[in-house]
């Protein structure tokens, strides 16, 4: 069973950025879909950036493409998201979460970590 523990979440003020992590352990296979989500007081989750570990592909909502850059160390089994320009409709609990390739059915969840941007 995948253990996930995300980390790096801050307060920040608008326009600057700042790093995520999310740190994997009891992986069982070779490649994962693994998804960052976050979810504002009030709001639904919302799902912001995608990727498959095995072929690196990876898709972003529209709130974030161009700003938000989501990647793994396959070494490291550390899932990262570099955000940019962060603005004040980013502030959120974000997650990381991990399934498998086939429908990308996310079975292993983080904590979540804070993310403040005013």
């Amino acid at each position: 069973h995948v253990q996930l523990v995300e980390s790096g979440g801050g307060s920040v003020h608008t326009g600057e950025s700042l790093t995520l992590s999310c740190k994997g352990s009891g992986w069982e296979y070779d490649s994962y879909c693994m998804v960052w989500l976050r979810q504002a007081p009030g709001k639904e989750r919302e799902g912001i950036a995608r990727i498959y570990t095995g072929l690196g592909n990876t898709n972003y909502a529209d709130s974030v493409k161009g700003r938000f850059t989501i990647s793994r160390d396959n070494a490291e089994k550390t899932l990262y998201l570099q955000m940019n320009i962060l603005k004040p409709e980013d502030t959120a609990m974000y997650y990381c979460a991990a399934g498998g390739v086939n429908r990308c059915l996310l079975s292993s969840w983080g904590q979540g970590t804070q993310v403040t941007v005013s």
